[in-house]
């Protein structure tokens, strides 16, 4: 930040900080590369203090993993205590009903309005696909940051079958931000939300064009199937900026919907989790301005991230170099290998020369196509030159191979050899469910499922798989065949196997991408937990019998406890609660449970499961009109790598206001103009701004 920058940020601008995907303990027992994510969250907390932000806005999976350790926990508060707390007066006020905002918390308001607690930057936050709220009692890691009043949780929803988003309505002098977030969803239960017109997104009923709509998601924004996304003409178009999390690559330059007329901004993530070409892009987080409908994109890299290079290379690309026919041809490939490396060594070395903050051994990855007859070579054995000088040793060479298509095939079947020959990043996108659903839909018709559909089975191996809830295909087979039979006795079939078969198939694709289907694997997975409760409560019981002794973990049962009267600092209202949305699974508490301590022998003994013993175990969105607008836009992008500004323009369009989603609905005045984007009207030519680029083109 400048001198002229901090004059510009009066008392009418909003300063955000963006950063999305931190992914806290990703590979933290890796030797080399264990505090990565730790040491760049340090520097992202540690900008928002040098720019003296309003708040910071996190856009999901700040944990890598569901459960996070204890090291990256402790890592996480340390980081946040260290740079959150203190006396600096915060200057912008809550205006919406906290209550709703945060009803899923037992402290249902903003943590710097809290008596107890010296917040000076807070935090908000939606959920990931990584730390979303799981178990009995839908909790999730940040809700264990927002207890401790670290962080602003929000963009929670119970429901599987409709979702109300209420805002966070923010204002610092006469700038009023509408923040509006929904933490990680299954994008097929999403999507069927939006085609179903199930997704109410709520507006301040008085002066609706007044606010500054900022929109946070956390879902795929690329098309990974046919479901599996969320279109960006599903948001609504008085939106005026949406933070994309959950994709990996960094974009953060605002890219302007032309449909709807709204700027997205996809910070990216932090760290690298996958050695693809999208990781590879520098990363940045965002700094935000707002004033009034008007905004400011300043891009900040992160100097702490390690370098990443890959390179792809084609074999049979080098004729002159090597063929598969000649001698010894494996050791002409090997040293052609051993060069490329070398060459993404060197590029790395001076990248690095004059920033201390760069870790020194960079990841390198040389993806290697040898199609045409050549041969793979000892990888473990090039690896080992590199020792010393990369921070992947095991894993700088990935071979791959294009196999040609086969015309005589004669049965279609699913081919997982083929599936793990794919790019890595194709690899790393593949989903439990989506295996589960292809290899169901090319089954013969003799394994094809009869009770289940695919997608409920598909969820359900991935409850087994990622989230440990090993009796979640068991349960969901005895609740589905209990609601089968149950049906069968309802109807009355006739008792001819012919009949029951043909009943049971139409109940079964009587579910299919319905709410139904969410809610039985929903109920699994409630069973599941209840099921594990239970034999840990056995397994506790069994050991009181020993003479060893065990810790016992109290519960409360404190009801939700009323709103603190506000502190002497000059920080605004408050009034409010909140309300949590989560798929079972996860390690929640239950009342009842003693919690004693569980030999490791038992435990493994008792609850140790794999897939085939659990199987064995049982027999648009309303088509809203699309209301033109009418602004003259202009959004400026800021890179701290350059002095210059980007300029955006969106063109003038005859605007008619939407419709307000709000519990009484109404017709907004038609001839009224809302202005988006960056220029202020009445600032002196002479004065340095933010907010207007450098040489602005209109268009």
């Amino acid at each position: 930040m400048t001198s002229a920058g901090n004059t510009m940020d009066d008392e009418d601008t909003f300063k955000i900080l963006i950063a999305t995907d931190i992914h806290l303990g990703f590979l933290e027992k890796d030797a080399i590369r264990g505090n990565d994510t730790f040491v760049t969250f340090d520097e992202i907390m540690k900008q928002a203090v040098q720019n003296e932000v309003d708040f910071v806005l996190l856009g999901g999976d700040l944990f890598h993993d569901n459960k996070p350790s204890r090291k990256t926990m402790h890592c996480c508060m340390e980081v946040m205590r260290k740079y959150c707390m203190g006396d600096r007066p915060i200057i912008f006020e809550i205006l919406s009903d906290q209550a709703v905002n945060f009803s899923h918390s037992k402290f249902p308001w903003v943590n710097y309005l809290d008596s107890n607690l010296n917040i000076s930057i807070p935090v908000f936050s939606v959920h990931g696909n990584h730390d979303d709220p799981t178990g009995a009692d839908g909790l999730c890691a940040i809700d264990l940051l927002s207890c401790a009043g670290l962080i602003n949780h929000f963009g929670r929803s119970r429901s599987v079958e409709k979702l109300e988003i209420s805002p966070v309505l923010l204002q610092k002098g006469n700038t009023r931000i509408a923040l509006y977030g929904i933490g990680s969803i299954p994008d097929e239960r999403l999507y069927r939300m939006f085609t179903n017109n199930q997704v109410t997104m709520l507006r301040p009923k008085e002066d609706e064009d007044g606010w500054f709509n900022l929109f946070v998601i956390h879902q795929n924004r690329s098309k990974h199937g046919a479901t599996n996304y969320i279109p960006e003409q599903f948001l609504d178009d008085f939106l005026d900026l949406v933070v994309w999390g959950h994709e990996h690559e960094c974009k953060i330059a605002p890219v302007r919907n032309e449909q709807q007329l709204f700027y997205v901004t996809q910070p990216g993530s932090s760290v690298i989790t996958s050695l693809s070409p999208g990781e590879a892009v520098k990363k940045h987080i965002g700094l935000l301005r707002v004033k009034g409908k008007k905004m400011n994109l300043q891009k900040i890299p992160l100097q702490t991230v390690r370098q990443f290079f890959i390179q792809d290379v084609t074999l049979s690309e080098h004729p002159d170099l090597f063929s598969p026919e000649q001698p010894n041809v494996m050791l002409k490939v090997m040293a052609f290998c051993q060069e490329k490396v070398e060459e993404m060594l060197e590029e790395a070395e001076r990248q690095r020369l004059g920033n201390s903050l760069t870790p020194q051994k960079p990841l390198i990855r040389l993806r290697v196509d040898y199609s045409g007859g050549f041969e793979v070579f000892n990888t473990m054995r090039f690896s080992q030159k590199f020792v010393d000088q990369v921070a992947n040793p095991k894993d700088i060479l990935h071979f791959i191979r294009h196999r040609e298509a086969k015309d005589d095939v004669k049965e279609e079947g699913m081919d997982f050899a083929a599936i793990l020959s794919r790019p890595t990043s194709e690899v790393l996108q593949l989903r439990v469910e989506d295996l589960v659903k292809e290899y169901f839909q090319k089954a013969e018709k003799n394994v094809q499922l009869s009770l289940l559909t695919e997608q409920g089975m598909g969820k359900a191996v991935q409850e087994f798989v990622d989230k440990e809830e090993k009796d979640a295909i068991e349960e969901l087979i005895k609740y589905q065949l209990e609601k089968t039979q149950r049906f069968l006795r309802e109807r009355r079939v006739e008792a001819t196997e012919e009949k029951i078969d043909e009943e049971i198939r139409q109940f079964r694709d009587s579910k299919r991408n319905t709410a139904e289907e969410d809610e039985e694997v929903q109920e699994a997975i409630i069973r599941a937990k209840a099921h594990r409760d239970c034999s840990d409560s056995v397994r506790d019981d069994d050991l009181n019998l020993s003479d060893e002794s065990a810790d016992i973990a109290v519960e409360s049962d404190e009801e939700y406890t009323s709103a603190p009267t506000i502190r002497g600092r000059g920080r605004g209202s408050r009034g409010s609660s909140r309300r949590g949305r989560g798929r079972g699974r996860g390690s929640a508490s239950k009342s009842g449970r003693d919690g004693h301590g569980q030999k490791g022998s038992l435990s493994s003994a008792l609850t140790s499961k794999s897939i085939m013993d659990a199987f064995q175990g049982s027999t648009q969105r309303s088509s809203r009109g699309n209301t033109p607008k009418t602004y003259a836009d202009e959004i400026t992008i800021e890179d701290s790598d350059s002095d210059e500004n980007v300029a955006f323009l969106k063109c003038s369009k005859p605007k008619q206001k939407p419709t307000s989603l709000s519990a009484n609905k109404r017709v907004s005045q038609s001839q009224s103009q809302s202005f988006k984007g960056v220029c202020f009207d009445d600032e002196v030519e002479d004065e340095f701004d933010p907010f207007k680029g450098s040489r602005p083109q209109r268009r």
